[in-house]
């Protein structure tokens, strides 16, 4: 299916005029307690989990320009590490035009959800397995309501993606398709992973679990595109603006704790005996470019999925950086069309 892509040399026109008040027409805020699953003991800090669903079934009634009249289901998004719920507006008015609703839940520490810690920059969670319970608890208590019977999808990025990885392998019933999008099997440190797990561990037992980890700031409005070349600098600068408009979408580095559990759920990921585990058909899309995750770790996790039968693929998308979605028209467009056509139910996996 081919969808009009936002031109980009209007851009921030587009979105402002076009995408954003169409969003909040069909636009639906909720509220979410947290998961309690066997073994995760109570949270750090007492609260709910935010989130934002958008009703194709009310999208249509706008009649908007492009969009297919069929309803095809609900897909929930997982979001990258400091990442919050608007950034993904531009996606989510695709998977709309589509034909399908979405559900995005902001995952603890994010955006409006609960936080465990004061500073808005940073962000800290105390066991990895409490990302993989509440996104399951909300694509079950949520995410099906708006699938309405019809499949429910996941398409998850970067940090979202490790947590949609761990969610596979423990929870293989829940969706019916998953896109994993630059997911963090494993995020890059700047070292050997087991060093940085070993120096992350000292720090904590050090009593700076929540302090922000070297080499990081917190957020600032200024932008520098050398850090995002070859990204469609509209794209990238409507993003930045978002986080300025808005203090909760302003988190921007990691404690010493978080870098501690996103390594032990990449350990946890890779192991060949939790791949088996995985049921749903997968797509794991990979940046040739990415600084931010290790393309070679995501090769053994395809790899391992598929030596124990799973029905997996890994696409390499050329030049793209690690926000695959942040690029030129030119790259956007055919990975937005591989993602609809796979949840689609086309033989993407096939080819």
């Amino acid at each position: 299916m081919t969808i009009p892509l936002i031109d980009e040399s209007h851009y921030q026109a587009q979105m402002d005029t076009v995408v954003m008040p169409a969003l909040k027409q069909c636009s639906t805020e909720g509220w979410m307690d947290p998961a309690q699953a066997p073994g995760l003991g109570e949270p750090a800090t007492e609260g709910r989990l935010h989130y934002v669903c958008y009703d194709a079934r009310e999208f249509d009634k706008l009649n908007v320009e492009g969009a297919t009249a069929m309803f095809n289901g609900a897909i929930v998004i997982s979001h990258g590490f400091t990442e919050f719920a608007t950034k993904y507006s531009e996606m989510i008015w695709y998977f709309l035009l589509a034909g399908y609703s979405v559900c995005f839940f902001e995952h603890r520490g994010h955006g409006r959800s609960v936080r465990d810690i004061d500073n808005p920059s940073l962000v800290w969670i105390d066991d990895w397995h409490r990302y993989v319970a509440d996104l399951n608890k909300f694509a079950f208590d949520v995410g099906r309501e708006y699938a309405g019977g019809r499949p429910l999808f996941l398409y998850s990025h970067s940090m979202g993606g490790g947590i949609g990885a761990a969610l596979l392998e423990t929870y293989p019933d829940t969706f019916d398709r998953a896109v994993l999008s630059s997911p963090m099997i494993a995020p890059q440190t700047g070292m050997p992973n087991w060093i940085a797990y070993l120096a992350a561990s000292l720090m904590c037992a050090c009593g700076l679990g929540k302090h922000i980890v070297f080499g990081q700031s917190e957020f600032t409005p200024e932008l520098d595109m050398s850090d995002h070349q070859g990204a469609c600098e509209a794209r990238v600068r409507w993003y930045q603006q978002q986080r300025i408009d808005d203090v909760h979408n302003q988190t921007y580095a990691a404690t010493f704790e978080w870098v501690r559990q996103s390594l032990k759920l990449s350990h946890a990921v890779q192991k060949p005996q939790a791949c088996e585990n995985i049921d749903t058909p997968l797509l794991l899309f990979q940046a040739e470019r990415d600084q931010w995750v290790l393309n070679e770790s995501q090769n053994r996790f395809i790899h391992w999925v598929l030596n124990a039968g799973g029905n997996a693929k890994l696409v390499r998308v050329p030049s793209a950086l690690h926000e695959i979605f942040s690029m030129p028209n030119e790259i956007l467009g055919p990975y937005l069309e591989r993602i609809l056509a796979f949840y689609a139910n086309a033989d993407e996996l096939d080819h």
